[in-house]
């Protein structure tokens, strides 16, 4: 097998349209701290109509940025889901909070509005509510973002979206990142993800001083607004108000990230194209296919199957197998709870019994834009082959 016959299960697409922004970037004045980051922030804001955004190096350092504007700090409480990656947890730990987790709805694999409200109403009586809630739009789809705010009316808490899967994604209609139902809402430009900039992050929000504080702190914890100096020698001047850190994004992937977010509607389009297809290729397979809520339209940054319950020790050998093809099958992903980290606290296998069901028996078959139809043909061929040769009926 050569590597162009190797199928990843995600990976950038990149045109000569990009390449030439991002040169052209090159050329320009400005490497950093120039007019494409301010462009792309905008840019991006006015697609979700979300108020403000600030630009960061990585998702992470958005989200941590986003429990640092909430006042997140040492002794308060923040829940979020098991099925993520791990910094949807680590970004309250940064501020010295305690972790909590909500386990997940066993058809959209994202957090269970009924387990939410149960947990809710036990930490109301132990005094121990959380002070963020981060819901993860899981493999592109929304979160139930009207029962978490009407929940996050009742019991005082906030709300970060973690869309770090879900830019082009919509709920009720809406681009996912409005803010309509959260405090602030996160996006990832990974290069697996939707779109890229090579790595990076943004943190939409409708409130100015939640903006405001996101911008200072990813720069160093400076400013030189006028308005918040202490005096005004000249305009070489700034001054630190607070301990921030470097998290700027640069020129150069800002306008990577923007030649791609004006692709970003004919990418979604082609992941749905590919969704159909996958689900009439696999259609006669003794596998779950992901479920689209009516209330949502994701974007299907993931294509995430579960395998049989009555074949638990299948997976290794199908993924194994998958994986000796050329097919890039992954797992997405192992409870955060599960991890040796977050059992240092506590938690222990049997917390969150969906999400670790979920794990058991998942994979992500290829999804990315440019996955032709005969490739998909080829995934659906050696997985059906992986099933039989494994012991699963058909």
């Amino acid at each position: 097998m050569t590597h162009t016959d190797f199928i990843p299960y995600g990976r950038q697409s990149i045109s000569d349209e990009d390449i030439a922004e991002v040169v052209s970037t090159l050329q320009s004045d400005f490497l950093t701290q120039g007019p494409r980051v301010v462009e792309f922030e905008t840019t991006l804001a006015k697609k979700v109509n979300a108020r403000y955004a600030c630009a960061v190096n990585s998702a992470t350092s958005s989200l941590h940025l986003a429990c640092l504007a909430l006042g997140v700090k040492d002794g308060d409480y923040v829940w979020t889901s098991p099925n993520t990656f791990i910094a949807s947890a680590n970004c309250a730990r940064y501020c010295g909070a305690h972790v909590d987790f909500v386990d997940i709805d066993p058809n959209t694999y994202n957090m269970s509005i009924e387990a939410l409200e149960k947990k809710l109403i036990l930490a109301k009586q132990q005094d121990r509510l959380p002070k963020v809630v981060i819901p993860v739009h899981f493999a592109g789809q929304s979160c139930d973002m009207q029962a978490i705010a009407k929940l996050a009316k009742q019991y005082g808490f906030r709300v970060i979206e973690d869309a770090s899967h879900a830019i082009g994604a919509k709920y009720q209609n809406k681009y996912v990142g409005n803010c309509e139902f959260s405090d602030i809402c996160v996006f990832s430009f990974h290069p697996v993800k939707i779109i890229t900039s090579a790595e990076g992050g943004m943190a939409v929000t409708n409130d100015e001083n939640l903006a405001k504080h996101m911008k200072t702190h990813a720069h160093q914890g400076t400013t030189k607004d006028p308005d918040e100096l202490t005096q005004v020698p000249g305009d070489w001047y700034y001054e630190q108000h607070t301990l921030g850190f470097n998290y700027r994004m640069t020129e150069l992937q800002a306008a990577l990230g923007l030649s791609q977010l004006s692709r970003l509607d004919d990418f979604i389009k082609q992941r749905h194209q590919q969704f159909q297809r996958y689900q009439v290729l696999l259609k006669n397979l003794p596998i779950t296919l992901p479920f689209q809520a009516e209330s949502s339209t994701s974007s299907l940054h993931l294509f995430p199957i579960l395998l049989p319950k009555q074949y638990p020790k299948t997976r290794k050998a199908v993924f194994d197998d998958l994986r000796n093809a050329g097919i890039g099958t992954q797992i997405h992903y192992i409870p955060v709870h599960n991890q040796p980290y977050y059992q240092q606290f506590g938690f222990k296998l049997g917390d969150y019994p969906v999400a670790e069901d979920y794990y058991q028996r998942t994979l992500s078959l290829p999804m990315f834009v440019g996955l032709t139809k005969q490739q998909q043909e080829r995934v659906a061929l050696v997985l059906r082959d992986a099933l039989v040769k494994n012991g699963v009926v058909l």
